[in-house]
């Protein structure tokens, strides 16, 4: 009897700690169930979402998010078909947070959201062969009024050691010569240009800020600091904003005037999203980039950042003098009056006119 009586409490406090797992999310909310779910998915598929949980536990509401965006929410564990258009091309936390009588718990994985796009082959012709300063380290270049514009950094050269100068000139493509100069200072690296509104940007590498000159004289009118802390590579404009990179995937849609954020794209593959965007160069509603240390230019919708044709370059590379300090594919440029590319490299002797064949 007194037997039968101890296993009384026993058996109330078993009860109540079952109960009390019951409702504990901790316990009952195990992870996102990765049975339909896959690491990479393209713009154009859904998402099926749902969790992993303790036989016969019940919630109140489940909420997805892909990073800070919120995919929706469902009442206790049904399935959320999520749709993926319109969502920047990145890698994602996709989180799944339960809720339950006032409590809550969050699961988590990884995925990457790509292009639905697969890039082709763009086809060219080389149509003409120039001379280029085989000293300069090109950044960028841009043609304007018929008239090639390049920027320079003092790149350190791969076998001599000896630094360049960073400038602004202006070039006669046709012989190479340039015309017009202006040096920037040692501490200065320079890095991509564009002309918008008759002005000319030019991206420093490490100094947080972008210098605007006058494109006729090269005098220096301003000085606009970078919309936060981040290295200056590339530089292009659509007529009306800027559009600059960093060395990461991410291309930025700027006001010209401020450096104002006022958009911004990540550049992908239906296979990759790809970091190293360079030079940058706007034509016909389209942007061309280069990746540094690739020898190719891509063809980017700069509403998606999908990669939509790819330019190979490699045989350039094989027709330029070798010497020491020779390094990577970098600087292109649009000649609107000729419908040809430029294209050259850093301490290139050599700059070549491309012809698309459509």
């Amino acid at each position: 009897m007194k037997k039968h009586n101890m296993l009384i409490p026993l058996a109330l406090s078993l009860s109540l700690f079952s109960c009390s797992d019951k409702n504990n999310l901790e316990k009952n909310v195990i992870s996102l169930n990765t049975t339909h779910l896959k690491q990479a998915y393209t713009d154009k598929e859904q998402v099926k979402l749902s969790l992993n949980l303790v036989p016969n536990t019940i919630l109140d509401s489940v909420v997805y998010t892909l990073g800070e965006i919120k995919l929706g929410t469902v009442t206790n564990n049904e399935v959320l078909n999520a749709s993926l258009q319109n969502i920047p091309y990145s890698t994602y936390t996709l989180k799944g947070t339960a809720y339950k009588d006032g409590q809550s718990k969050e699961v988590s994985t990884s995925i990457q959201i790509l292009s639905s796009v697969t890039p082709q082959l763009i086809n060219y012709k080389i149509v003409n062969t120039y001379p280029h300063d085989k000293k300069a380290y090109t950044q960028g270049l841009e043609f304007y009024n018929d008239i090639l514009f390049e920027s320079t950094g003092n790149g350190e050269g791969l076998g001599t050691g000896q630094r360049g100068t960073s400038s602004v000139r202006q070039v006669d493509y046709k012989t190479g010569v340039v015309n017009k100069i202006k040096e920037l200072p040692e501490s200065i690296f320079g890095e991509g240009c564009t002309i918008l509104n008759g002005k000319l940007y030019q991206l420093t590498y490490k100094n947080n800020e972008a210098y605007v000159y006058d494109p006729t004289t090269l005098k220096k009118l301003a000085t606009i600091p970078y919309f936060k802390k981040a290295e200056g590579w590339g530089l292009c404009n659509d007529g009306e904003f800027l559009y600059m990179t960093d060395g990461s995937e991410t291309i930025y849609k700027l006001k010209p005037d401020t450096f104002e954020v006022v958009g911004q794209i990540n550049v992908a593959t239906n296979r990759n999203i790809l970091p190293n965007v360079n030079e940058l160069e706007w034509v016909n509603g389209k942007i061309y980039a280069n990746f540094y240390g690739d020898p190719g230019v891509a063809k980017i919708n700069p509403k998606t950042g999908a990669i939509e044709g790819v330019m190979d370059f490699s045989q350039l590379y094989q027709m330029v003098e070798k010497h020491p300090d020779l390094d990577v594919l970098n600087g292109i440029a649009y000649n609107p009056k000729t419908d040809t590319f430029f294209v050259t490299g850093k301490n290139w002797d050599k700059m070549f006119e491309i012809k698309i064949i459509e």
